[in-house]
């Protein structure tokens, strides 16, 4: 293994164990993120393998083979002296357009409709969750390394509590916010209509660019002193992760709007009893039926709910972007196909969903 070389196997061991602790605080929010969405964990996990491995390797060719071109010297997983170039140029770009590669698959393997603000943030973000953990696991295992190799005993002083503070206590949601800036364009990029191709091709790019520029002023400000870093910390860092915070809110909180306002229709044809339009578009009663649905039918009932309520939201999107003049010709064959999911799990699902509140 390429970080087992540069840690040792103690020090693998130790960076692992200390880099998995952020992991369930990260995956509980991107869950949250998805719920109005419930592919599942499989999509989310894919993503994050996607950056602990794929985007990792990709990373560490491109950089040193960068490197090399540009500076003649060798490139290392952590190098002990990278110049101003590498970690302010290089890697940003490098590594941003790796972990940002994940949602093209999504965007070509899924749906249309399952694309959004909510969906790009979730995914990129776990993608760059898996990329961190892989870097976390590296510096944490090198710094106990070298604390071994050096007989430190103080815990204080030592290089792998300085590196878990920085890494895991000060910013262990770096990686992450820099890409869900790219996710962001990508998810607003997928809300706008076919024919606006210039701006639906920008808005990507755009954010790509923006998250390297995030990631190329952090890596920077770690040269600076204790203020300026606490400059850049405070005054952009900071700001940026409450404003993805609220725009991922404020998103799952329209497309919840958006269901119950557009289900409505399709109970009054019939294919909804009327209490379900204002269950589907709460997120409380909407995991709660999927609750009751694994109590009473085991992981295949859970999964039927999931994808009741899925093909639900999909629904009330696509009939909403139709209503506002965003959706293609072949609006007629969606619609049909996602009430014939909802049709096929609705005997299971739709007494689950009206169920009372078991408070």
């Amino acid at each position: 293994m390429v970080i087992g070389r540069e840690t040792g196997g103690l020090g693998l061991l130790v960076g692992l164990g200390l880099a998995l602790l952020p992991l369930p605080v990260l995956f509980a929010a991107y869950h949250w993120l998805e719920a109005v969405h419930p592919r599942g964990w499989r999509e989310l996990a894919f993503a994050f393998g996607w950056g602990a491995c794929v985007a990792t390797l990709l990373a560490l060719a491109a950089n040193g083979l960068l490197v090399r071109l540009l500076t003649d010297s060798p490139a290392r997983l952590s190098p002990s002296n990278p110049d101003t170039l590498e970690i302010t140029v290089i890697a940003p770009m490098v590594e941003e357009t790796a972990k940002a590669a994940v949602v093209g698959w999504v965007w070509l393997r899924q749906t249309h409709l399952g694309h959004g603000v909510l969906v790009g943030l979730a995914t990129t973000g776990a993608s760059a969750a898996g990329f961190a953990f892989t870097e976390n696991v590296l510096y944490l295992g090198s710094a106990f390394a070298q604390d071994q190799e050096l007989g430190q005993q103080g815990i204080w002083d030592s290089a792998i509590a300085v590196t878990f503070f920085v890494r895991m206590v000060v910013a262990p949601f770096a990686h992450p916010m820099f890409t869900a800036v790219t996710g962001l364009g990508f998810g607003l990029a997928a809300m706008l209509a076919p024919g606006r191709r210039r701006l639906r091709l920008a808005l990507p790019a755009l954010g790509l660019g923006l998250a390297m520029g995030l990631h190329s002023l952090w890596n920077a400000s770690t040269s600076l002193s204790l203020l300026g870093f606490g400059a850049v910390y405070l005054l952009l860092m900071a700001p940026t992760l409450v404003l993805l915070c609220r725009v991922a809110v404020s998103a799952r909180r329209r497309e919840l709007r958006v269901v119950r306002r557009t289900l409505t229709h399709y109970a009054a044809a019939g294919w909804l009893a009327p209490q379900e339009p204002q269950a589907l578009g709460c997120a409380r009663a909407r995991a709660r039926a999927r609750r009751l649905g694994r109590r009473a039918h085991g992981p295949a009932g859970a999964r039927a709910v999931a994808d009741y309520q899925a093909a639900a939201t999909e629904l009330a999107l696509l009939r909403d972007r139709a209503t506002r003049g965003l959706t293609s010709g072949d609006f007629a064959a969606r619609e049909r196909d996602l009430l014939r999911r909802l049709w096929t799990h609705r005997p299971l699902a739709a007494p689950l969903t009206l169920a009372p509140d078991e408070r």
